[in-house]
């Protein structure tokens, strides 16, 4: 491989640098410094104090209990889906898999609509038993523990889907052979080989709970993990603690982040196979291998797979319908009814008609794009670099481009505030806490991983003997970059862009920490209608969030499949 031309690497290097590696180091510094230099005297005052050692273990236990609910939920339904053959088990499949496209704070308000004190599952039990209080209140661990495992079972839902289809049923069909019980051929067989699918899914679903800062800060009540911990002590100008509590979560998921790197290497022990998904079973006998059902038959076996799909996937998709019908009650008028008494779409004419409303998806938008064209340039020229040339220092580049990744959102947008509170350009310090260009600086950061790694696999893709053949002909290399190597990539940067577009479209946790009234977003402004009681139009906007994240995942993907 040739050395990286100047011109690219250079501006690459100083943004990751300076906007990935510099905010951190920033924070860590704070962590360990105080007004007479260097000293571990906050991270005393931490280990010392209850609540922020309550809140860390706290953090760590919640996330180990979101881990077993959501892969109790997400593993037996890749098997229902994966393995079973009945009529239309793909279509339930893909709807079983729509909570990944709720934005992690509709998902809460769509849980306080649905089970909350005031909510139609929680009224219609109270109702039903002749309560006079509603059976329970959803506030503290469990409550988060609930939300939690509704919205990430679909990582081993997904995880676990993906080893299925690459598992050889071979290996099950020969335990049935020797004779093996469906149990023992299951225990002794399949769950052996879906282990690294399955660790890989624990580990996210662990460093996204970490993370998680919408459920504990909506349901958590006196019940504090760090997250929230350093949202408070940040309310309270605690400035180093803050820095100390950072710094300890974002240790927490690194550690996190390695052990999940191991996983994805085993688990290309699992692909070894022949790859004939669809087949023999976990366990069982190998049925018939439908394709959406093509095959299937009427028998009472699939007849009762198809009525349990059904219940399970209504239920599932609860939340959704819910935050539907919600955003239809005008504001004031739903108060101690076991239904909304009166409809209306008047919600979500006040979006795009009051002028005070329409500014936070004004806002959105105009930032997730500015964000993600970044992103895209970026992306580009970083991915170009990691597959393309070799030099010193590759591998850092490539870790600073996945350390975004690794790192809480709480834990960035701390970083950045910090860094960027002050005008001292010697020091690459500019005042940009308060301004319009904190948030999208924030999303691009966020994002960065995402479209990156999108990027690096279409580079793989195709051989660098065309990059090759260009120049041997007289292109230049921007000539090639523009007329070879981008329309070939293309394809995948789009795939990543429409990630990164939608994740920061529904972006809360680090913009609850850096946002100003005149750039507040649309999860900001959920929060602020659910504080003045407007049920409706918190709703409304959740809604919209939904089917603009769907409709820019239907019609962005349906062109990059169409090759653009």
């Amino acid at each position: 491989m040739r050395r990286p031309p100047a011109r690219l690497l250079v501006p690459v290097a100083v943004v990751l640098l300076w906007l990935v590696l510099y905010p951190n180091l920033f924070i860590l510094g704070e962590s360990v410094f105080g007004e007479d230099g260097f000293t571990l005297e906050h991270y005393r005052r931490f280990f010392a104090s209850r609540s922020e050692l309550e809140a860390a273990w706290n953090s760590v236990w919640i996330s180990l209990g979101s881990v077993v609910l959501a892969g109790a939920l997400g593993i037996p339904l890749a098997f229902l889906f994966g393995r079973r053959p009945f009529p239309g088990r793909t279509v339930l499949g893909a709807l079983a898999a729509l909570p990944v496209l709720l934005p992690p704070l509709v998902g809460v308000i769509a849980f306080l609509f649905l089970w909350g004190e005031t909510g139609f599952l929680t009224r219609s039990i109270q109702f039903v038993l002749g309560l006079e209080e509603a059976p329970w209140r959803l506030s503290g661990a469990w409550a988060i523990l609930l939300v939690h495992a509704y919205t990430m079972y679909v990582y081993f839902f997904l995880f676990t889907s993906a080893g299925l289809a690459r598992l050889d049923s071979a290996y099950a069909e020969a335990g049935a052979a020797l004779g093996a019980s469906r149990w023992t051929v299951l225990r002794r067989v399949t769950l052996p080989l879906l282990a690294p699918s399955i660790g890989g899914a624990a580990l996210l679903v662990f460093m996204t709970s970490m993370a998680s800062f919408s459920a504990p800060y909506v349901f958590g009540g006196g019940f504090r993990v760090l997250t929230t911990q350093i949202f408070s002590s940040k309310l309270s100008g605690e400035t180093a603690l803050v820095a100390v509590e950072s710094v300890v979560l974002a240790s927490a998921s690194l550690l996190f982040l390695f052990m999940l790197y191991r996983f994805e290497s085993a688990r290309a022990y699992t692909g070894a196979g022949k790859g004939a998904g669809g087949g023999g079973s976990a366990g069982v006998a190998a049925g018939p291998r439908d394709a959406d059902g093509a095959r299937s038959t009427w028998t009472r076996s699939s007849a009762l797979r198809l009525t349990l799909a059904l219940a399970l996937v209504g239920f599932l998709l609860l939340p959704h319908l819910t935050l539907a019908v919600v955003s239809l009650v005008p504001a004031g008028t739903w108060t101690t009814e076991l239904l909304p008494p009166a409809y209306t779409l008047d919600n979500y004419r006040n979006l795009f008609t009051r002028a005070e409303l329409l500014r936070p998806v004004v806002n959105s938008f105009q930032m997730a794009l500015l964000a993600t064209a970044a992103n895209v340039v970026l992306a580009f020229g970083a991915a170009y670099l990691i597959e393309r040339r070799r030099f010193r220092g590759r591998g850092a580049m490539a870790a600073l481009l996945i350390l975004p990744w690794a790192l809480p959102g709480t834990v960035l947008a701390i970083a950045l505030a910090t860094t960027f509170s002050t005008n001292q350009w010697w020091a690459g310090r500019f005042l940009l806490v308060g301004t319009y260009a904190i948030l999208p600086l924030a999303y691009f950061i966020r994002n960065i991983p995402l479209v990156t790694r999108a990027a690096q696999a279409s580079f793989r893709q195709f051989d660098p003997a065309l990059e090759e053949a260009a120049a041997s002909l007289g292109a230049s290399w921007a000539h090639a970059m523009r007329r070879v190597a981008f329309p070939l990539v293309l394809p995948g940067l789009v795939a990543g862009a429409l990630l990164a577009f939608v994740t920061a479209l529904g972006e809360f946790v680090a913009s609850i920490l850096l946002y100003t009234h005149r750039t507040r977003p649309i999860s900001i402004e959920i929060l602020s209608q659910l504080r003045g009681f407007d049920f409706g139009t918190a709703a409304a906007y959740g809604v919209l969030l939904v089917v603009l994240m769907a409709g820019v995942f239907m019609v962005g993907f349906r062109r990059v499949g169409a090759g653009l």
